[in-house]
């Protein structure tokens, strides 16, 4: 049996949301171990789609989902969380305002509390489901964009009806010599101002929408070279494309975190809104993970659930100690760490 690691804070989840933590409970004090089943830092940014903007990220006009990642690694490297990559957590068993936490790889920790920051879970991108698909995936059929400017000169069919999907139709049209988008309705869940962007472009001859699914791959010997969609009226179209991309959102899976004994709506943890805390003292859970009334699912929200969080856990671990932090201009930690001297 290996060594038990004692630490003040477990955090589940690697994602910004995960990251940020970190940030927030260095600034109260607080050191962390950081868990995850994949491995890298970043989840869903880095797994699914590092090269996607992002524009909410307040004093950050524009910024890459890796470059988020890579940034808020950067701003919690003073307090040196330890990172457990490629590693699942399989049992959290509470005793006595503590948890023993266990990952598959064997690993032991005795926390004195838990933040859960997995995103939606276990995920897998939700396949193109055509046959033979999966020979290209990876190739010249994906599920997520890495190293955009490989793709801004080449024949593209991009399937979806989300803010991925017209994030990178809008993103390409200006470069790629075509650019298709496919969805099976005429209604898109992307937020109003991709989709008018979208139309303008497709009006300017920009880019073609065409309403149906995909029916076959179009191959030359083990070359992909198109794509044949089954519009909603019946015909058939042949799409050159050097390459196509599917985004269908996430299966999730909850995996292990569904047998915990927290309470669950729809798949999310359910907390309060004060300390963002499960049903479970001690167990808290962060970003998409979680739910209340009201929840918007955007990592700007989940930087403020981590900050609340963070008191949160202070309060759990040390009850009796005064809540000293009100201004990170006026954190002593921060100013210890970095080196600098309040004025």
């Amino acid at each position: 049996m290996s060594e038990t690691i004692q630490t003040e804070v477990v955090i589940v989840g690697a994602g910004p949301c995960g990251l940020f933590q970190v940030f927030e409970l260095g600034l109260l004090g607080m050191r962390a171990h950081v868990l995850d089943s994949l491995k890298t830092p970043g989840g869903q940014c880095t797994e699914l789609y590092p090269d996607k903007p992002i524009y909410d990220i307040p004093a950050l006009p524009v910024c890459g989902a890796q470059e988020l990642v890579d940034r808020l690694m950067q701003q919690i490297k003073p307090f040196e969380p330890v990172f457990h990559l490629g590693e699942e957590v399989l049992e959290v068993r509470p005793r006595e305002r503590r948890f023993d936490v266990v990952t598959a790889a064997g690993t032991h920790f005795d926390a004195g509390a838990i933040v859960i920051a997995a995103g939606v879970g276990s995920f897998q991108p939700r396949r193109l489901g055509v046959p033979g698909c999966d020979a290209f995936e990876g190739k010249t059929l994906h599920y997520r964009v890495k190293g955009a400017d490989e793709y801004r000169n080449k024949h593209l069919v991009i399937f979806g009806g989300g803010d991925s999907a017209l994030d990178w139709v809008i993103e390409f049209a200006s470069t790629a010599p075509s650019v298709t988008l496919v969805h099976r309705r005429n209604e898109f869940r992307a937020a109003p101002a991709s989709v008018a962007r979208m139309r303008e472009l497709e009006a300017q001859g920009k880019l073609r929408f065409i309403e149906g699914l995909a029916e076959a791959m179009l191959t030359e010997g083990d070359a992909m070279t198109g794509v044949r969609v089954k519009a909603s009226d019946g015909v058939m179209h042949d799409l050159r494309a050097d390459h196509v991309f599917a985004f269908f959102g996430l299966h999730p899976k909850l995996g292990p975190v569904a047998e915990w004994g927290l309470d669950l709506e729809r798949k999310a943890l359910k907390v309060d809104t004060e300390k963002f805390q499960t049903n479970v003292p001690g167990i808290f859970a962060v970003g998409d993970i979680n739910t209340y009334p009201g929840k918007k699912k955007l990592i700007l929200s989940g930087f403020h659930e981590a900050a609340l969080a963070a008191f949160g856990i202070q309060s759990w671990l040390y009850p009796e100690k005064k809540q000293f932090l009100q201004y990170t201009t006026t954190s002593p930690v921060m100013q210890k760490r970095l080196g600098v001297t309040a004025s």
